[in-house]
């Protein structure tokens, strides 16, 4: 049955904006996998050693000046995914053009849509066989990938495997790095960014304008609405069931027996995602994994951390210590990249650095807060829950007599919700525009300083 297996196998690929690139790294993990399906496993089908693959195009990439460029960004990432009829995605999902400045409305996701359905049904890509092949430059560049992915698989299956990889912090630091390198490459300008960093003159973008900015805005009501709805789901199950399904839960985890029947059995009963994690975390506890912080990367522009460094240094003198900063991130999306990225910065100017990783609640930062004695919290937030957790957060502060410590926000934040949070005692907010990472860093040097007067 382990062919099968392997057919059923599939993968989420990202994609990005190098289209050459982009097309042979596919094709290169494409024939990677058949080739390990072949020779290590002896996978004879070929159709079962087909390389099966959702792909979301670089978010990461869009930008919130000029928002209308991300509709061409979009376009040459998706194309990256099925111009190559040897290595085409099974399914794309594409982000929408205003996501760097809010949540997409209905009539956003709907213009994505679209353009699936424009290259699908009005174009001739999906009509012929794989246009690449015995291009010489693809299969050139295809080849360079496929020795470097070969290069790197050998290189953790020295340290005992992706597993020890995952545990050593080793995986996450590579991504962590490769993000530093582009991060870096912007601010220095050897990587153009249009309207970013380069042609950045710009008439103001139609799209953007109107009642809602050009994005959906999430009612502070629609929590509210969404836990009502969760209690009346309580109320009207069968507790007897439910009771009786968590605690099958917990004895299988706890024997180290199959959980997915008692799973079934709690989704029978009713059991929310919340409890039936909660029933798991009571047995195995929470699991973080590393971070990938670790300062290695050199930032763009040397002198600008030195000078941030030095007047980091002259705070630190007054404290008596480095200056302490915790950067966290409450709610429940993913989105690390620009957490890390501040706090791999922040270490490279001589702070002290506390970063626990994602999904952090209010109470667990207030709690590290007072653990680590910091100077000042920083946020990250891309959810679109900004104003309610942070408003949560700096209640929880106030209640642990931390209301004097200064927040800063950052995230996708609307200009109007920036102007609020700083109206609740938020010192300051950056959003993607603010691409300048020493800046922002030095910017908080600052204002730890101004606290530190205040206090002395």
């Amino acid at each position: 049955e382990f062919p099968t297996v392997c057919g059923r196998v599939s993968f989420f690929v990202n994609a990005g904006l190098k289209l050459i690139t982009e097309i042979a790294k596919m094709r290169a993990f494409t024939e990677l996998w058949d080739e390990l399906l072949a020779i290590r496993y002896g996978v004879e089908d070929t159709k079962l050693r087909r390389f099966r693959y959702g792909v979301q195009v670089n978010s990461l990439g869009l930008t919130e000046q000029q928002p209308e460029n991300n509709v061409y960004r979009i376009l040459i990432e998706m194309l990256a995914v099925v111009l190559s009829k040897d290595a085409r995605a099974r399914a794309v999902q594409l982000p929408a053009w205003n996501e760097a400045m809010g949540l997409p409305r209905e009539w956003d996701q709907q213009w994505s849509l679209r353009l699936q359905q424009v290259v699908a049904y009005e174009t001739d890509i999906l009509e012929f066989d794989d246009i690449f092949e015995g291009s010489e430059v693809m299969v050139a560049r295809t080849a360079e990938l496929k020795t470097a992915a070969t290069d790197e698989i050998a290189r953790i299956d020295a340290m005992g495997g992706a597993v020890a990889a995952i545990e050593s912090g080793y995986m996450k630091q590579a991504l962590v790095e490769a993000n530093a390198r582009r991060m870096a490459a912007i601010e220095s300008g050897e990587k153009t960014v249009v309207g970013v960093n380069a042609y950045t003159d710009s008439e103001l973008s139609p799209l953007a304008v109107g009642q809602d900015g050009g994005f959906l805005t999430v009612e502070a009501e629609a929590e509210t609405a969404q836990l009502r709805n969760i209690e009346a789901w309580r109320a009207a199950r069968d507790q007897a069931a439910v009771d009786t399904a968590l605690d099958s839960l917990q004895a299988a985890a706890r024997d180290g027996a199959n959980i997915m029947p008692a799973s079934i059995a709690c989704a029978h009963a009713g059991v929310t995602t919340g409890e039936w994690a909660g029933t798991l975390r009571e047995v195995f506890g929470e699991y973080r994994p590393p971070t990938g912080i670790a300062e290695t990367i050199e930032p763009a522009d040397e002198a600008l951390v030195d000078g941030t460094r030095k007047r980091a240094a002259t705070v630190a003198a007054r404290l008596g210590r480095p200056i302490r900063l915790l950067v966290a991130k409450p709610g429940l999306d993913g989105h690390s990249n620009g957490a890390e990225q501040v706090a791999l910065r922040a270490r490279h100017c001589g702070l002290d650095v506390t970063y626990d990783g994602i999904r952090l609640t209010p109470a667990e930062i207030t709690a590290s807060a007072q653990d680590s004695a910091v100077d000042v919290i920083g946020l990250s937030i891309l959810s679109g829950s900004h104003r309610l957790l942070i408003a949560d957060l700096i209640n929880r502060l106030n209640k642990a007599g931390l209301g004097n410590l200064p927040v800063v926000a950052g995230g996708i934040i609307p200009p109007a919700d920036a102007e609020a949070l700083k109206a609740t005692g938020v010192a300051a907010v950056y959003t993607p525009k603010d691409f300048e990472l020493t800046a922002i860093i030095a910017a908080i040097v600052e204002l730890v300083d101004r606290q530190v007067e205040k206090v002395t």
